[in-house]
């Protein structure tokens, strides 16, 4: 069991790593381009109503042309892909609803934009972008169960062998292991997210 953790471990923490890379990016930039905002954030949530098992099962023929068809590599790409919403709708959320009083003072110091989101936007508006990507975390360790489907492995493993042998003891322990797993996830981050917010942001 611990190695089937760990390899779930890996899978969605690899997955958040590339999602919080990639969506906090664009949603930094979003704040700059509403329009734009507005089609991404469409895009993002049209991805998210798509069937776990189907994503999965779409990456299939496109990874296949490099010889990966099933396994780690389309299983971290479409985890990536399911965490690319609310990393992306938070970030752009937290930002564009910073005070605008705090934007003032900002300016007022002869900040530049980039000094700006750095030393202010983006701590002021940590607490929502945390949101966000602790719920991308909860998500995909749930979803990351279907990946064993493909052949990815992590603790999904446990619950399909349970239920193509009839062992109800697997399907329990993997459904509790997957629990525990999300709740230490998401009180971890809820610490770093106290830790790292500035004294007087709004939580």
């Amino acid at each position: 069991m611990f190695n089937l953790t760990m390899e779930h471990i890996i899978l969605v923490g690899m997955a958040i790593l590339i999602a919080i890379v990639i969506g906090v990016s664009i949603g930094i930039y979003l704040t700059v381009n509403d329009t734009l905002a507005e089609t991404v954030l469409a895009a993002a949530s049209i991805l998210l109503t798509i069937p776990s098992l189907a994503l999965f099962g779409i990456m299939i023929p496109f990874f296949s042309i490099i010889g990966h068809g099933i396994g780690f590599v389309p299983a971290l790409t479409a985890l990536v892909l399911y965490s690319l919403l609310p990393i992306i709708r938070n970030t752009y959320t937290g930002i564009k609803h910073v005070d605008p009083n705090v934007i003032d003072a900002a300016n007022g110091l002869g900040m530049k934009k980039m000094q700006r989101l750095i030393q202010v936007e983006i701590p002021n508006g940590l607490p929502v972008m945390m949101a966000g990507i602790r719920t991308a975390v909860v998500m995909n360790i749930g979803i990351g169960v279907i990946a064993a489907f493909i052949g990815a492995g992590g603790l999904g493993s446990l619950i399909v062998q349970g239920i193509s042998r009839g062992d109800m003891y697997s399907i329990v322990a993997g459904a509790v292991l997957v629990s525990l797993l999300a709740i230490i996830a998401d009180t971890i981050l809820l610490l770093l997210q106290k830790w790292f917010t500035p004294k007087g942001a709004i939580h």
